[in-house]
């Protein structure tokens, strides 16, 4: 151990690069957030989960060699700052509120969220070579970014609506119920153009309802739903 190399170019990758990526999109959807510009905090959030999703492609196409665990630490440090720290602020922001008992349940469910997202990673990382499994162990955390930004763009956010399904998603998260990993590259492919259609300027609405962001939502909630329902 005396002669291990501490520069940090002998750690990063090209895998880590895009967990960087993750992690800047997340940091740029709270600084709008707390502009107010809730719109391109919500798409950024989603572009943080495209780089999160590719992250471990890349390494697996580059061959990374990670005996130490540096990617899977700078992976989970991202997914805090993208998936619980970015929707915890987003919702406190967007959800305005006067002084009284709506704002503290606000605050409580913005701190539960960055809680319970911060106890999701450090139990994987804790079990992710120690258990026998290819699922997922409760919600995984991108997804409560993904239904709140879903949700917003989709043009029938409620505040109220939001606030429940924060709360109901955060728990999930930790939960011992076990979430199947996305396998079907179909689903997978269609879902990215949809993003991909979210990102770009031009909406695709009816009645100013945005119809790819209601799809992406119904998906998410059909995953999260399923699994509570089979288990």
């Amino acid at each position: 151990m005396s002669h291990l190399k501490t520069n940090i170019g002998s750690f990063l990758a090209i895998s880590d690069m895009m967990s960087l990526m993750n992690m800047s999109s997340g940091f740029l959807s709270i600084i709008s957030s707390i502009n107010n510009n809730f719109e391109l905090s919500a798409i950024l959030m989603l572009v943080a989960i495209i780089f999160d999703s590719i992250d471990g492609w890349v390494a697996r196409k580059t061959n990374r060699q990670d005996d130490l665990g540096f990617g899977k630490n700078i992976d989970s440090l991202s997914d805090i700052v993208s998936f619980g720290v970015a929707p915890a602020v987003f919702i406190y922001t967007c959800i305005n509120t006067t002084p009284g008992i709506l704002q503290i349940i606000v605050i409580l469910t913005s701190l539960l969220i960055v809680i319970c997202g911060v106890l999701r990673l450090t139990r994987y990382n804790v079990i992710s070579e120690k258990i026998d499994t290819t699922d997922f162990i409760g919600f995984p955390i991108p997804g409560i970014a993904y239904i709140l930004a879903t949700f917003y763009l989709s043009g029938i956010f409620n505040p109220y609506m939001a606030i429940i399904l924060s709360i109901i998603v955060s728990l999930i998260m930790i939960s011992n119920i076990k979430y199947p990993k996305f396998d079907n590259k179909p689903l997978i492919g269609f879902c990215a153009i949809l993003i991909l259609i979210l990102i770009l300027p031009a909406k695709i609405a009816v009645f100013n309802l945005n119809i790819p962001a209601i799809i992406l939502l119904l998906c998410c909630l059909y995953y999260l739903i399923i699994n509570l329902i089979k288990r």
